[in-house]
């Protein structure tokens, strides 16, 4: 297939999962073995890592009114009840704390999953299990109405969930961070605005390590990818990016709008029938 569709079949597949509770690295993943992508190939490694940039970068655009507010309003907050501590903003940087440091720690575990397709089938299917009970159970039975009502300790039990997305590809990112904020009494708008909202420093810094990784190996440890070393290659790198930018973009305002009057139950469905689809093609390859 041309590299250039390739590259938009790809952004399209990143914008549409890297903010919705089904884990856009399975489904980039899956969706690169289906199409014939050697996954162990240094430079689609690289693609996969910086194609998410495009899609971070629409999280700051889209929400710049509400990260405006946030920053006018601190430290007290919009309603004048909170501190430097306690403030939205603090908050997501608490979270992304008790995220980073033990997914740091755990690189080297991390490492291993990332092409395995049975850990990413089981992932779904446990992930979309989970993901419905809690918002059967959850849904609408909550205190924390609003994002600026959230606790320090709701702020530290989404970070600690957000460490199972990191160590087992297919967890999802939003799936961890949207459950968790349920289970701690948020609302399904409170939690999933807190989950894009820590997915910004969260990606940030996950997509800029892998890309220093790649730029500036460890000694004796080698790189997870290479970076282009053509100019098609850098063309079909901007494609993917620009793709997933808008798709994403898309996303996340309708997803937004979704959540308001819905559940989270048809995204768990579809995790389960796609989870028990990946792990049956994993057996077959056997």
């Amino acid at each position: 297939m041309n590299h250039y569709l390739l590259s938009v079949l790809l952004g399209i597949v990143e914008g549409l999962t890297e903010f919705l509770p089904v884990s856009s690295t399975a489904h980039l993943r899956i969706s690169e073995a289906l199409l014939g992508i050697d996954l162990s190939n240094g430079y689609w490694k690289m693609y996969s890592i910086v194609i998410q940039l495009g899609a971070i970068l629409c999280l700051p655009i889209y929400f710049r009114a509400r990260i405006a507010k946030f920053f006018s309003t601190f430290p007290n907050g919009e309603r004048g009840n909170r501190t430097a501590m306690t403030h939205p903003l603090t908050l997501v940087l608490i979270a992304f704390f008790f995220t980073a440091v033990p997914a740091f720690l755990l690189t080297k575990i991390i490492g291993k999953h990332l092409e395995s397709l049975y850990i990413m089938g089981s992932s779904l299917l446990i992930g979309g299990i989970i993901m419905w009970i809690v918002d059967a159970r959850f849904g609408t039975q909550h205190k924390t109405e609003h994002i600026e009502e959230t606790s320090t300790w709701q702020a530290i039990w989404i970070g600690l969930c957000q460490i199972f997305s990191a160590l087992f590809p297919g967890t999802s990112r939003s799936m961890s961070t949207i459950a968790a904020g349920q289970v701690s009494g948020m609302s399904r708008p409170a939690a999933l605005e807190f989950s894009f909202l820590l997915s910004i420093p969260t990606m940030v810094a996950a997509t800029g390590y892998d890309l220093l990784r790649t730029l500036h190996p460890k000694h004796g440890t080698e790189a997870i990818g290479v970076m282009p070393s053509s100019t098609e290659e850098w063309v079909v790198l901007l494609i993917g990016c620009v793709v997933s930018f808008f798709v994403a973009w898309g996303v996340v305002a309708w997803f937004m709008n979704w959540v308001r009057s819905r559940g989270f139950a048809p995204f768990a469905i579809y995790r389960i029938v796609v989870g028990i689809a990946v792990l049956a093609w994993a057996a077959k390859g056997i």
